[in-house]
């Protein structure tokens, strides 16, 4: 075990937790102000909910050996056997329990991601059980597919460096479902953000975070993970160049919210690239990842007519899945050995791989996530009344006021 990489997988475990906070503030600053407190319980009902999953079973279910390539074994229930020994099938240099923590980080943003796609319309009891499935039933087993051993996307080489597949593209996608099953919000074409400055400020702080998810990826204070640190400000300052220029060419205004969210583009598209790609590549995914994720909130969901509140969808899904075929195309081994040469590098074969993996994470988690909140909605009513929804669901589910004018 070694000392460096330990720290350094720890201050960056620290990092990815405050990126849920930060998305609070994010997506709370998006929102109308009855709707404030609401919006920011999904993220802290997230960290509370998945925190304690994690522990009893859902590491276990994601990383434990002797399972099958779809999901992984009960070996590790309850951390029986995770220990401060590293484990070598995951690294050999750092406690292994520091492993499944800097894990439960990225298992707790994820439904905290998705969140955004239903805010202002969902029962919060509907939210925690769902999140419970959820989190076991779908994240768990694509978790174990492209990082666990044994794991059938992770044997058939595609490559997912920090979780554009496993978290962006899950959540995103996730997200969809439920805004089209919750339907619209009463009066959603005219909901404008109610605390631009909150949400800047949650973009700054998802940023700074980012670089725990990224970098920290790597495990090791390396040379991949200082090419992760490069590629990914490289990325998200490209995004902003990518969405403000479309943007200021088709609204004729560039916009603060659109930078940041230019900026968030480019952090998911970079996210699965970004220890296998040069600098170079990661200026095109950033940019293009602005510019594609602009027209998917702009342009898609207008035409598709879903009520993706937060653009959970338009960011994290389609951004994902914009960085997983970047990864098949711009991957070199030149940066990370244990990567592969993607089809600009004289191989195709990664990018099939890539879109098998993007097909099949797509296909399961919709029809899984369908099919949890059916269920769920047997039980528990998932959308709250006209009257509920009209007053906000900060008063109304919560009993409290985010302002008192």
């Amino acid at each position: 075990m070694q000392m460096g990489d330990s720290i350094f997988v720890f201050v960056a475990t620290v990092m990815v937790m405050l990126m849920t906070p930060g998305l609070a503030l994010f997506y709370s600053g998006m929102v109308r102000s009855k709707n404030v407190l609401s919006t920011t319980m999904h993220s802290y009902g997230s960290i509370a909910i998945v925190s304690i999953l994690w522990i009893v079973v859902g590491y276990s279910l994601s990383f434990a050996p002797g399972g099958n390539a779809w999901i992984g074994s009960f070996d590790w229930v309850g951390l029986k056997g995770v220990s401060f020994k590293p484990n070598p099938d995951y690294s050999g240099t750092i406690p292994h329990n520091l492993f499944m923590m800097f894990q439960m980080m990225f298992a707790v943003l994820a439904p905290a991601i998705m969140s955004g796609a239903l805010a202002e319309r969902m029962r919060f009891s509907a939210f925690i059980l769902f999140t419970s499935l959820w989190t076991v039933i779908v994240y768990a087993p694509v978790a174990h597919w492209v990082w666990g051993v044994g794991g059938w996307l992770r044997e058939l080489g595609a490559l997912d460096f920090a979780g554009g597949t496993v978290v962006h593209i899950s959540s995103g996608v996730a997200g969809l479902v439920l805004a089209i099953v919750l339907g619209k919000r009463k009066n959603a074409n005219t909901t404008t953000p109610h605390n631009l400055p909150l949400a800047v400020l949650g973009a700054g702080i998802l940023w700074f975070g980012w670089f725990g998810f990224n970098v920290g990826s790597a495990l090791s204070l390396n040379d991949v993970a200082m090419m992760a640190f490069v590629n990914t400000n490289t990325a998200a300052a490209a995004g902003i160049v990518g969405w403000v220029l479309v943007e200021w060419l088709i609204n004729k205004k560039p916009t603060m919210l659109g930078a940041v969210s230019g900026a968030l583009a480019g952090l998911v598209a970079i996210t699965p690239a970004c220890g296998f790609v040069t600098p170079f590549a990661s200026i095109l995914i950033g940019f293009i990842g602005g510019a594609i994720c602009f027209w998917a909130i702009f342009s898609l969901k207008a035409k598709l007519g879903y009520d993706d509140a937060l653009d959970a969808f338009g960011l994290h899904g389609i951004g994902g899945t914009w960085g997983a075929i970047a990864t098949g195309l711009f991957a070199t081994t030149s940066v990370n050995s244990a990567g592969a040469n993607g089809l600009f590098y004289g191989d195709a074969s990664l990018l099939w791989k890539q879109m098998i993996a993007i097909i099949a994470t797509y296909l399961f988690v919709a029809v899984v996530t369908y099919i949890i909140i059916k269920v769920v909605s047997i039980f528990i009513p998932v959308r709250v009344s006209d009257e509920e929804e009209s007053l906000g669901l900060d008063i109304t589910l919560h009993g409290e006021k985010a302002y008192h004018e």
